[in-house]
Formats: C-alpha cells, sequence, structure tokens
C-alpha cells in the first residue's frame, strides 16, 4: 500500500523532472461528451448576442467592445495557462471571452475595414491551417486528448480563436452575402455536422472530425442566436440580444457547476495510438485530411459560385417593382422605414423607433445580398450607416439628438 502510494505521487522526482523541462501536467481540456458540445453551442451563441448587446445596446461600437473582451480574454487566458489542470470554471470563461473576440475580430474587418467575407474566410482559413501544421511539426499531435504542456495549450487556444473567427466570417458568408439566412445555413451546418459524425463511426480520425465540427458550430450557434432574438413577426422569438445573453451565461454557468459537482468531463492523458502503429496511423490521418479539405473546398466554392451567379441573374433581371425585403438597387423603402423612425425620436417615442429599427435591421438583412450584388461599394457605406442608427435607437439611454444625427446620415446615404 505504501508503495503503491509513492508510486503516484504527483511530487516524485519523475514528475518534477517532467514538469521542469517540458511543462507537462494533466490535460487542460475537457472531455469531448454531450455536455462539450452543448455549452460550445451555447458559447458561440452567447458569443454573437453578447458582442451585439455590448456594440449597439450599450454603445461601445466594434472597437470599444474588442478592447473590452481582449483584455478580459488576455487576463483569464494569464491564469487559465498558468493552472496545472483542467478547471471548468476559468476554461469555459475563456471560451465564452474567445467566442465574442473572435466574432468580433471578423466583424471588425468586415464592417470597419471593408475586407470582403470571402478574404476573410479563406485568410482565416489558411491562418488555421498554418497554426495546425507548426503544432503538428513540433508536437506531432493534434488532439484534444493531450493538452498537457505550456506549448501545445497555446497552440490549442491559437486555433480555437481562428476557428471562431473563420466559423464567423463562413457563417456570414453564407447568411448575408449569399443571401441564404441563418435558418438555411444552420440546416447546412448540421447536415455537415451529421455527415461528419457518421465518417467517424465508419473511421474518419477523430481528432480531425472534431476540429471541423468545432468550426461548423459556430454559424450552429449564430443561427440559433438569430432565431431567438428576432421578433416574432419575422419568425423568432422576440427575446432580444440583453435577455438572449442572460439566459445562455444562466444555462452555461449552472452546466459549468454541474460538471464541476459530477466530474463528468474530466479526462486523463491519453494516447490511442499504440507506438508500433504511430506511422501507418499518421499516413491515414493526412490521407484523410487531405481528402475532407478537398471535398469541403470542391464543396464551398461551387455552392459559392452557383449561388452568386444567381444572384448577379437576379439583380440584372430585376424589376423596378419591388419591396422591401426584395429590394435590389432601391433604397426607398429602407428610407421610408428610417423616416418613420425618425418621427418616432422627434416625437419622444424611442419604443416605436426602436421597432423601427426591428424592421430596418430585418428587410435589410433580407435584401443584403442582392444589395451588395448590385453595388457592393454603396451598399457597404449604407450598412455602416445603419449599424450606427441600429446602434443610437437601442441604446440604453437613447439620445435623441445623437438618433436625429444617425438617422438623417443614413437616409442621405441611400439618395
Amino acid at each position: 500500500m505504501r508503495q503503491e502510494k509513492i508510486n503516484l505521487e504527483p511530487n516524485s522526482v519523475n514528475s518534477t523532472t517532467e514538469l521542469m523541462l517540458g511543462q507537462r501536467m494533466l490535460n487542460k481540456v475537457p472531455e469531448v461528451t454531450i455536455f462539450f458540445w452543448i455549452i460550445k453551442v451555447l458559447c458561440t451563441t452567447v458569443g454573437e448576442t453578447a458582442s451585439d448587446f455590448l456594440n449597439v445596446n450599450l454603445g461601445f461600437g466594434l472597437s470599444g467592445t474588442a478592447i473590452i473582451a481582449g483584455i478580459l480574454l488576455a487576463i483569464v487566458l494569464f491564469f487559465q495557462l498558468r493552472t496545472k489542470k483542467y478547471l471548468p470554471a476559468i476554461y469555459w470563461l475563456a471560451v465564452v471571452l474567445i467566442s465574442i473576440f473572435g466574432t468580433l475580430v471578423t466583424d471588425i474587418m468586415t464592417d470597419s475595414i471593408g475586407v470582403p467575407l470571402e478574404v476573410s474566410t479563406i485568410g482565416f482559413t489558411i491562418a488555421l491551417m498554418i497554426t495546425f501544421g507548426i503544432w503538428y511539426a513540433s508536437e506531432k499531435t493534434l488532439s484534444m486528448h493531450s493538452i498537457d504542456t505550456t506549448k501545445r495549450e497555446v497552440f490549442y487556444w491559437l486555433a480555437i480563436l481562428f476557428t471562431f473567427a473563420l466559423g464567423t466570417a463562413s457563417g456570414d458568408l453564407m447568411a448575408e452575402t449569399l443571401g441564404l439566412g441563418y435558418l438555411v445555413t444552420g440546416l447546412i451546418v448540421v447536415a455537415i455536422v451529421v455527415a461528419i459524425s457518421i465518417a467517424w463511426k465508419l473511421g474518419l480520425d477523430s481528432v480531425l472530425g472534431f476540429w471541423i465540427v468545432y468550426i461548423m458550430t459556430r454559424p450552429l450557434g449564430a443561427s440559433l442566436g438569430d432565431y431567438l432574438t428576432q421578433p416574432p413577426k419575422y419568425s423568432g422569438l422576440g427575446l432580444g440580444a440583453t435577455l438572449t445573453t442572460a439566459i445562455f451565461l444562466t444555462a452555461i454557468l449552472f452546466t459549468v457547476v454541474f460538471l464541476s459537482i459530477k466530474k463528468l468531463d474530466r479526462t486523463m492523458n491519453k494516447s490511442s495510438i499504440p507506438k508500433i502503429q504511430k506511422y501507418k496511423y499518421r499516413y491515414s490521418t493526412l490521407i484523410q485530411t487531405m481528402a475532407v479539405i478537398t471535398v469541403l473546398a470542391l464543396a464551398a466554392g461551387t455552392g459559392y459560385y452557383f449561388r452568386h451567379a444567381q444572384l448577379v441573374s437576379s439583380t440584372a433581371t430585376s424589376t423596378t417593382t419591388v419591396t422591401a425585403a426584395d429590394a435590389v438597387g432601391d433604397y426607398d423603402s429602407f428610407i421610408k422605414i428610417e423616416q418613420d423612425a425618425l418621427q418616432f425620436v422627434n416625437a419622444g417615442d424611442f419604443a416605436s423607433a426602436s421597432a423601427s429599427g426591428d424592421d430596418l435591421e430585418y428587410t435589410w438583412d433580407q435584401a443584403a445580398a442582392k444589395l451588395r450584388a448590385n453595388d457592393s461599394e454603396k451598399w457597404d457605406t449604407v450598412d455602416q450607416t445603419i449599424d450606427d442608427v441600429l446602434r443610437q435607437l437601442r441604446a440604453v439611454n437613447p439620445d435623441s439628438a445623437s438618433c436625429v444625427s444617425a438617422l438623417e446620415t443614413s437616409i442621405t446615404a441611400m439618395k
């Protein structure tokens, strides 16, 4: 009994040597169970709604919100990297913050800098592949079961950041630029996740499958957030960004507390590959990775080409009779909505003005793909003014003068 205790003692000579030389520790990430994916989807939804709440409702703007989220993320990651084992509260708080920050990185590139979503999607894909390449070259594994050194954990969190940024860019590309909407985008994502799950059952490498699904859950969470926040007349539940964020943060908190008590997400360091089979395994994984990337790239490229061609064709053949949801090159419908909002603001009825903002956002999102295809430069300009209008109308304490200025600027930009 005494000898067994000595062998398992974490402060033994061997363990101390490992800590000094390789910073080796217990696995720093949770076991990939159903609870993992539940919290992951909750976090991705919070990343969407919380960034909207801070940016629009509290009026911090994209840059201000990104600075706040970035500082908090740096603090939490500092403590996460200093721990020697998996601590649910710190780990999932880091995921929530990196979800918000990753979302904002893409939004700033798109809305503030003007980088097309096509470019950011490709760029983040390349950045993620480079991260994985350097990680694998250095550690010979990308497994989530062996995040047991500081170096591996740094690679892990960098990859997580790029997955959120990529998920945001690709999801917005499908939902907004290509005009598929978040419902259709969500269904496409679910189909991909199901296909990957089936492929895993048939022998797809679990690590490869994990990272693909991790990326895909970001647009899935955004679709869920969009459904919860949209008004009922637009087929949503009308909870708004504030309430949705509060509900999901509470759900994350209770789930993390439950896991902390039950310890159902604990995992020991493990290697599922016998040493004698490692060469064969790595070759098989390389072939699988190349095959999956090729299939996804071909499917994405083909889908983008035909959908973009469809939008261009639709724009060219559109008649002059359009509605707000189908407007192509005609901004009169949106001007009318903003003029109504302006009248409400001048009358001091900010509740009705905010409701007009909801109408403006929904109809603008519905028409965005065709408007952008018709005149991308004008669309970019108007889109930024509409963001400012929504920020002012939805502020916790809206200012009349600021609302009037934002609305008049936006109306002028549309003419």
